[in-house]
C-alpha cells in the first residue's frame, strides 16, 4: 500500500476566544489514503471542519504536525502554502464563494489562468459540461440556483485535477435532489480520477458513502467506523 496523502500526528488546535484560549482540537492522529473517501461527522462545535481547514492548511496547528501529499503544511509560510494548494488540493464550501461579477465559466477557469494553464477555458468548459451545467456557462451566480451555484462551485475545485478534495458540507443549503446530484458528482469524481475525498456533513445519507467515517466531539475522535467498498 502506498503511503498516505494525508497524515495528521497529535494535532491540536487552540484560538484566543474572549474568556481565554478555547480548545477546539485536542490530539488528533490519523492517516487518509489515495482514493479513500473519509467522512467527518459530530454534533456542532466538535471540531470537524476545523480539522477540514488544517488538513487544507487553511487553518494552522498549533501542535503536532500535518502531512499532505509529502509536505509538512506547519512548516510552510502562507505564499508556500498557496503554491502548494494550488492544483494539488480543491475545496468546497458549504456557502459557494464564487465571484459574482464573473460567469460560471469565468469562476470555474479562474484557479486554471492563476496557475497559467494556456487551455483554462476550454478545460472549464469541459468541467462544466460534466457537472451538467453546458447550458449555463455564460451566467453568473445571481441567475443560478443554490444547486447550480454549487455545481459551478464544485467544477472550480476540481478542474486542476486536485490529489485530495476537501468538502466542508457540500449539501447543506441544497435540497433532497440537489444534494443527490452533488453527492454522486463527489464519489464519482473518485471513482474516474482516483482523487481522496475528506468530506464534513451532517447529511447520514452522504456518510454512508464513505469508505471510512470519524465522529469528533469535543476536539477528539469519539469512534470510527470503516465500510467496505461496494464493487463498481
Amino acid at each position: 500500500m502506498m503511503g498516505p496523502v494525508l497524515s495528521l500526528r497529535d494535532v491540536h488546535l487552540t484560538l484566543q476566544g474572549n474568556a481565554g484560549p478555547v480548545a477546539i482540537l485536542r490530539g488528533i492522529s490519523l492517516d487518509v489514503h489515495q482514493g479513500e473517501t473519509l467522512g467527518l461527522i459530530g454534533p456542532s462545535g466538535s471540531g470537524k471542519s476545523s480539522l477540514l481547514m488544517l488538513m487544507g492548511g487553511l487553518e494552522r496547528a498549533t501542535g503536532g504536525s500535518v502531512r499532505a501529499l509529502d509536505h509538512d503544511l506547519t512548516a510552510l509560510d502562507e505564499d508556500a502554502l498557496a503554491r502548494f494548494r494550488r492544483g494539488r488540493m480543491g475545496v468546497v464550501f458549504q456557502s459557494f464563494h464564487l465571484i459574482p461579477t464573473m460567469t460560471a465559466l469565468e469562476n470555474v477557469a479562474t484557479p486554471l489562468e492563476l496557475a497559467g494553464q494556456p487551455d483554462a477555458f476550454d478545460r472549464a468548459a469541459d468541467e462544466l459540461r460534466a457537472v451538467g451545467l453546458g447550458a449555463r456557462m455564460d451566467h453568473y451566480p445571481a441567475q443560478m440556483s443554490g444547486g447550480e451555484q454549487q455545481r459551478v462551485a464544485l467544477a472550480r475545485a476540481v478542474v486542476p485535477r486536485p490529489a485530495i478534495l476537501l468538502a466542508d458540507e457540500p449539501t447543506g443549503n441544497l435540497d433532497g435532489v440537489n444534494g443527490q446530484a452533488i453527492m454522486d458528482l463527489l464519489f464519482g469524481l473518485r471513482d474516474r480520477h482516483g482523487t481522496t475525498l475528506v468530506l464534513v456533513t451532517h447529511a447520514p445519507e452522504l456518510a454512508a458513502r464513505c469508505d471510512r467515517v470519524l465522529r469528533l466531539r469535543d476536539g477528539l475522535v469519539e469512534a470510527e467506523d470503516r465500510r467496505q467498498r461496494a464493487a463498481s
